[in-house]
């Protein structure tokens, strides 16, 4: 599997690779407002990387349950001087997470390679014809409503069937708008639109995606459902984000996105070694 990234390129199978997110909000749910500054998420940014970071998913909007909306040019003013910052001074590829189709396009000039997209769930196709215009790597998010009502009585019916048949329907309408497979990387969404038990079953059924024949990447990190399952305050999250990395890393993950890039690269690491005996043996 090809992943094309306008100058990058990644050729799986390879090692995991480790998302290590950047907010600049003053709201998201575990670190709002920790790196609003342009100079503390550039600082951060570059911290991740030394830890081993080797995307950076920058945003300026928080996407948590229930989160009010920022205005498209609020949210430049947060995240374009930090990738402008970054871009050239960086080896790793930029990510802009992002619902807006001007935002992102904007991000791609400044020097981003990648949009992370939690609304492809949309109709209209702005936000595609971005992607196929720059050539800029997709990251196609499941999400059933907005973050607005995402959490209001999520419903399925077969979760991880209902996930699958989005991304088929996805993949068809983006190529249709000229968006190539090997641009293209799927995200279940855990927490999106999710009830603590859809998040599981997506979880355990992780390995299912694969047949989609496109890299998957699995963000659990900190999330609610984990503090809503074991009683865990968002601090307190770590080692059941790690499980769930761990676990998205033998089921055939190929991206992890994490707030915690030294602890989640040490586990996956450990995880890929372990696997790799598994399958020698086999041999």
């Amino acid at each position: 599997m090809l992943w094309r990234i306008r100058q990058y390129e990644f050729r799986f199978p390879r090692p995991t690779l480790v998302m290590g997110i950047v907010n600049v909000t003053p709201d998201s749910f575990s670190d709002g407002g920790q790196f609003l500054e342009a100079d503390r998420a550039v600082a951060q940014a570059l911290e991740l990387i030394a830890q081993g970071a080797e995307i950076l998913d920058i945003g300026g909007e928080s996407t948590r349950p229930g989160a009010i909306p920022v205005s498209e040019a609020e949210e430049l003013r947060r995240v374009l001087p930090v990738i402008e910052q970054l871009a050239g001074r960086v080896a790793v590829p930029l990510s802009i997470d992002t619902m807006k189709p001007a935002v992102a396009r904007a991000a791609l000039a400044a020097g981003a390679s990648i949009v992370n997209d939690i609304a492809a769930n949309r109709d209209d196709d702005t936000m595609w014809r971005v992607i196929a215009e720059t050539g800029a790597g997709y990251v196609c998010m499941h999400m059933q409503g907005s973050p607005q009502t995402m959490q209001i009585r999520p419903a399925y019916t077969r979760v991880v069937d209902e996930v699958e048949v989005f991304f088929r329907d996805r993949m068809e309408k983006l190529n249709a708008r000229g968006v190539r497979a090997d641009q293209v990387v799927f995200d279940v969404g855990i927490g999106f639109g999710k009830t603590v038990e859809h998040n599981l079953q997506l979880l355990a059924g992780l390995s299912g995606f694969t047949r989609l024949g496109r890299p998957l990447l699995v963000g659990a990190s900190r999330k609610s459902f984990i503090g809503k399952l074991l009683g865990a305050d968002v601090a307190e999250r770590l080692p059941a984000s790690l499980a769930c990395a761990c676990l998205a890393v033998a089921a055939g993950g190929q991206i992890i996105r994490t707030h915690d890039v030294a602890q989640t690269a040490q586990a996956v690491r450990m995880t890929e070694a372990i696997l790799t005996r598994q399958t020698n043996d086999v041999a």
